[in-house]
């Protein structure tokens, strides 16, 4: 059976009483009742669903918090009403698997450039490659930075893919542990503009081809060469700093679930 409005819900018209269209959708804007009032009880379960996670939050802490604020942190602690088990024990296996690799990752030197020669290098660096392609329309020094950019931007937009499109925070914090490990894997990189001393792609170093040195090309660009250890010291902290944190948000999604 139909669902017949005289109103329509969402842009307000009015049927005429002569009007002979289909009553079952809005001769006005187009839309299918049945499928338009689906698509709102839809959306009502998600956001009940949501608001599931927040029964250990103190009532204080959720009235006293801005409204984006809170949509915010249901998005990022979001869970499933009734969480797979098997599934959960998969996810907790994947969190130990990830938590002692990014491990060893932290206890590398950035100056050593272990992470140079890790399997996750070899993964940055398609999307490296990729990122000076892609950005080479945007002018010479895009293409450049380009590269940095591609190793940064992939790990970011499985992330919000992941949080915004399928709700898998979960997968959302291995996805923020890739981008913390892209930047510690970046610094080696940026810390090596001035003595260019890291074997490049094509059997080069930096000192026998500055200009094919990514990091060396832009900092002389933009006067920062002497800084290019600071610059790299900072970069490797943010990856730290994102890589730790994802260690936590996994342990949160693993504990709340596990409440469940």
């Amino acid at each position: 059976m139909g669902v017949h409005y005289s109103k329509c819900p969402a842009c307000g018209a009015v049927r005429d009483s002569d009007d002979d269209s289909p009553k079952d959708r809005c001769p006005a804007c187009g839309i299918v009742f049945k499928q338009w009032l689906k698509s709102q009880l839809q959306e009502e379960q998600r956001r009940q669903e949501r608001k599931i996670r927040f029964r250990k939050l103190p009532n204080a802490v959720i009235s006293k918090s801005p409204s984006r604020l809170v949509s915010l942190l249901e998005t990022l602690f979001y869970v499933k009403p009734q969480p797979d088990r098997l599934i959960w024990s998969g996810q907790l296996l994947l969190y130990v698997l990830f938590l002692i690799w990014g491990w060893q990752f932290l206890n590398m030197p950035m100056t050593s450039n272990q992470v140079g020669n890790s399997f996750m290098h070899n993964i940055n660096l398609v999307f490296h490659e990729a990122g000076h392609v892609i950005f080479m329309l945007l002018g010479d020094f895009m293409h450049v930075l380009g590269g940095s950019l591609g190793q940064l931007i992939m790990p970011l937009i499985i992330l919000f893919a992941l949080l915004i499109k399928n709700h898998d925070t979960f997968g959302a914090s291995i996805a923020l542990w890739w981008l913390g490990q892209s930047l510690m894997d970046l610094a080696p990189y940026i810390n090596d503009a001035r003595a260019g001393q890291l074997m490049l792609l094509g059997g080069v170093t930096g000192m026998d081809a500055p200009d094919y040195h990514d990091w060396h090309n832009l900092l002389e660009r933009l006067g920062w060469l002497a800084y290019d250890h600071g610059i790299a010291r900072f970069v490797d902290s943010m990856g730290v700093i994102l890589m730790l944190l994802a260690f936590l948000w996994g342990a949160l999604i693993l504990y709340l679930e596990y409440k469940r």
